[in-house]
């Protein structure tokens, strides 16, 4: 592997099956019927709700390496019991993570980079915003407004970028906006950005947390919660009461209730190894299990 940076991230041989979300009274569990989906998808990283579907964005490749630059990335989309290939592997891509869409442009992490692509002409050339050399591990995305911020895991930086138009997009600099310990998945909420803190060495430490960030205007990132982990994908429930967030070490959910902020854990009814990306559609949580190329669904009521 080129960068020795996190060869250890996607290889953990921790297996667990998660426990339930627990309530507060002492009631049997339901058994938890997940679905799970394979085709078309061959080390999937990060997933988007797109259309009435979901994207997910994979790297391709034979070997599983978050960094290589082998060209062989891809992004599929899973709408009405299929998956499709909607950008097919053409050297573009290597190790495609976080997504997301504005006007229909579909901006996509990649090593060093984010790619845009029109989603209304996919014949176009994509458009690529470099990063500052070493910004390796370009992870992922969220927006507030105009302003997209971006997470940069190895460097512990988090950029912002202006993308007031998105078909002008290699006229844009990213600007480092934050530093943070492993800044991994972003979401915001009410003016709020929670960050899923990730060990870029693999040693977790009582730093890689999950941060809150109140002010966007003076960013000042603040433990929301004190439970150090590996943690990755980030989103938060339809009602906006509880936030998911992967962990890989032990590899599961934790469910976090966003007024108390106690953490407990969700049953998944199957085993896996590297929880990435999530994204909570209605009430199905959807889990790209990296290293086993596929996708957990699982229903969350």
């Amino acid at each position: 592997m080129k960068y020795k940076l996190m060869p250890f991230i996607y290889f953990v041989n921790i297996l667990i099956v998660a426990a339930g979300c627990q309530s507060k009274k002492s009631e049997p569990a339901q058994k938890v019927v997940p679905t799970i989906i394979s085709d078309n998808f061959r080390f999937n990283e990060s997933t988007y709700p797109y259309d009435g579907g979901i994207l997910v964005a994979n790297f391709g490749t034979e070997q599983l390496n978050p960094l290589n630059e082998e060209g062989k990335g891809y992004i599929a989309y899973r709408k009405d019991g299929k998956t499709d290939i909607l950008i097919p592997a053409d050297g573009t891509l290597s190790a495609p993570k976080g997504m997301f869409v504005k006007n229909e442009y579909l901006f996509v992490c990649d090593v060093n980079k984010v790619v845009v692509y029109n989603l209304n002409a996919l014949n176009e050339a994509p458009q690529t915003v470099r990063f500052p050399e070493g910004d390796l591990f370009v992870n992922d995305l969220v927006a507030f407004g105009n302003t997209l911020y971006v997470s940069v895991t190895n460097t512990g930086r988090i950029y912002s970028m202006d993308i007031c138009n998105p078909a002008a997009m290699e006229e844009v600099t990213p600007v480092k906006w934050v530093d943070i310990v492993g800044p991994n998945g972003l979401i915001i909420n009410d003016g709020t950005m929670y960050v899923a803190s990730y060990p870029a060495d693999g040693k977790t430490t009582s730093d890689n947390v999950v941060y809150e960030i109140s002010d966007l205007n003076n960013p000042v990132p603040e433990k929301f919660i004190t439970t150090p982990g590996q943690y990755d994908g980030i989103a938060l429930s339809a009602d906006k009461k509880t936030m998911y967030v992967t962990n890989w070490a032990p590899a599961g959910i934790h469910c976090i209730d966003m007024e108390t902020r106690a953490m407990t854990s969700l049953a998944l009814g199957e085993e896996v190894t590297g929880p990435a990306d999530i994204s909570v559609v209605g009430d199905e949580i959807y889990i790209p299990d990296l290293p086993n190329s596929r996708l957990i669904c699982v229903p969350l009521n």
